[in-house]
């Protein structure tokens, strides 16, 4: 497996979530959420091979927010390739190039450009504001109401043992090897745990893997989630872009 998430940038996006919570009265965050089973094959898409985890987790949380709203949409290795290739300048034929992704740039071009599907058609996010890494509480308000978030981390290399186990990343005693900096889209709260998705399927988490390991963090609002202009929770569009747009005034 690859890895691909190049180091967080502090305060590069200036849009924080916790303005935007700060303005709203929250719901009762339920103690399990999430719809991560809408999606029967996430795929690996080229992340066995290459470092283009960001892409893969654009493409990943597209699909889910998709699926919420019942449709399909389905990505292949060369479209998220196309895409990883765009942003950083990654050339098959040349190895070097792989380097991986900054997680603000990537966030920009799905906002500006959109992500590539296995059709040709584009998915373009709204907006997207910057969540307090490593704070699990926003970590489960911003994925319940916005359906996914994306997490960028440091990954220590056990936890890829735990990974092939099929068993929770969490935190063990001492201070770990890291073997690159990682990035998942978190989709679900069962049992205590978060659900991720990472390397074409569900990964589960605990809270305390996220607050030791969180770099970055991010959420973006898709209307691809909603239906006639609701998201699966019941969340207006009309509102949160309000808010959103509050935010960059």
């Amino acid at each position: 497996m690859k890895f691909g998430k190049l180091p967080a940038r502090p305060d590069a996006v200036q849009l924080k979530l916790s303005t935007y919570l700060d303005s709203i009265v929250l719901p009762d965050i339920p103690a399990e959420f999430g719809h991560e089973q809408v999606v029967p094959d996430y795929g690996m898409l080229g992340n066995d091979t290459v470092g283009d985890c960001v892409l893969a987790g654009a493409a990943h949380e597209t699909m889910v927010w998709a699926g919420e709203a019942g449709h399909t949409v389905q990505f292949d290795t060369a479209a998220v390739e196309s895409d990883y290739s765009a942003i950083t300048g990654y050339d098959p034929k040349r190895p070097e190039t792989d380097v991986g992704t900054d997680v603000q740039a990537a966030a920009s071009y799905r906002r500006r450009i959109g992500v590539v599907d296995s059709a040709g058609q584009r998915h373009r996010v709204g907006a997207y504001v910057a969540l307090t890494p490593g704070d699990p509480a926003q970590l489960a308000a911003a994925a319940y109401i916005f359906g996914a978030a994306g997490m960028g981390f440091q990954f220590p290399a056990y936890a890829m043992q735990e990974f092939s186990n099929r068993k929770p990343w969490d935190v063990q005693p001492g201070t770990p090897e890291i073997a690159g900096g990682h990035y998942v889209p978190v989709v679900a709260r069962r049992g205590g745990l978060f659900s991720v998705i990472t390397w074409g399927r569900i990964q589960e988490m605990t809270p305390e893997f996220y607050t030791r390991y969180c770099d970055e963090a991010l959420v973006y609002l898709s209307t691809e989630l909603l239906t006639a202009g609701r998201s699966p929770e019941g969340f207006d569009l009309a509102a949160l872009q309000a808010d959103l747009k509050a935010l960059t005034s």
